[in-house]
């Protein structure tokens, strides 16, 4: 999926100057008209200038046109996401802690399974990759920053543990894991581990929005099966499959389903075979060195097939 992003959008207000553009242009030619009424050799003037008396000038008017919304792209920063293919990644583990990952739907819970496949993740990735570790719940833990020692990082996993802390906030998750790649240059790969049942705190919406900011993928899987898991007593827990999914399809990455040992291990399978990441480009230097081009395109064309007749 492609994307545009600016890193400094206030400046896509200067945009507005495009229709005080037009206005101006065809006042101008207005004005022009009537002062070219008050010649009488039309043929003479014709011949000066090569070309039609009263034109409209719509070539130079699209040039100039051009120049500004170019040169005020180039101004706001305008960055174009797309997905191509990658080779080594930066991961972060992002795992749900909460008490609801406690429901025995899966062996011997949601939270120890999913522990169990994510060290299992680390030797199935390049070794020339860095893995960070979140937990969430109610808020956000950095377990262990960004490493390539991956016996820190399976330690930091297996000393995770659930948290009666009220609520869970993937939104926060999201956005503290996004912001443990800011000082790297390598694609970044978010795997969100949860059962989906966010219900406090940063809204998914704004939470996707900064990782689609960032370039950052977020590849999601939902723990529990379709019955779900039973928790304290008699109560059945069941995965959010429409919030993980929004999250996955967002960012280009995809959701897993894990409702079993099996399919969790499959899932980190699939995700430590990907090959394509989210490139960037940035145009705020070729949108100014095109804009540049068209003004010297202009000034070349208002002093020959567009001049004024004194």
């Amino acid at each position: 999926m492609a994307l545009i992003t600016f890193t400094d959008p206030e400046y896509l207000w200067f945009l507005l100057a495009i229709p005080i553009l037009l206005i101006i242009h065809f006042a101008s030619l207005k004005s022009t008209k009537r002062k070219a009424l008050k010649f009488a050799n039309f043929e003479a003037i014709e011949r000066v200038t090569g070309g039609e008396i009263l034109s409209k000038n719509l070539s130079l008017l699209t040039i100039r046109l051009m120049i500004v919304t170019l040169f005020v792209l180039a101004l706001s920063g305008m960055i174009y996401w797309y997905s191509g293919p990658g080779s080594d990644f930066n991961f972060v583990l992002a795992i749900d802690a909460s008490s609801s990952m406690l429901a025995t739907d899966l062996t011997p819970d949601r939270l120890e399974a999913a522990k169990v496949r994510a060290e299992e993740f680390l030797d199935l990735i390049s070794p020339n990759s860095k893995v960070g570790v979140i937990s969430f719940a109610g808020t956000s833990t950095v377990e262990t920053e960004l490493s390539s020692e991956f016996l820190k990082v399976k330690n930091a996993i297996g000393g995770i543990e659930a948290r009666n802390i009220g609520g869970t906030d993937p939104g926060e998750a999201i956005l503290t894991s996004t912001n443990l790649f800011l000082q790297t240059n390598k694609p970044g790969v978010i795997v969100l581990l949860t059962d989906g049942q966010g219900n406090v705190g940063l809204s998914l919406e704004q939470a996707v929005k900064y990782a689609q900011e960032k370039g950052v993928l977020i590849y999601t899987i939902g723990v529990g099966t379709e019955q779900g898991g039973i928790y304290v007593g008699n109560v059945s827990l069941k995965i959010n499959e429409e919030s993980l999914k929004f999250i996955a399809e967002s960012t280009d990455g995809k959701y897993f389903r894990a409702e079993s040992d099996k399919s969790l291990k499959d899932a980190y399978e699939k995700i430590a075979a990907i090959t394509e990441t989210r490139i960037k480009r940035e145009l705020g230097i070729p949108f100014l060195v095109i804009s540049l081009l068209l003004i010297m395109l202009e000034w070349f064309m208002i002093n020959t097939k567009y001049r004024t007749i004194p």
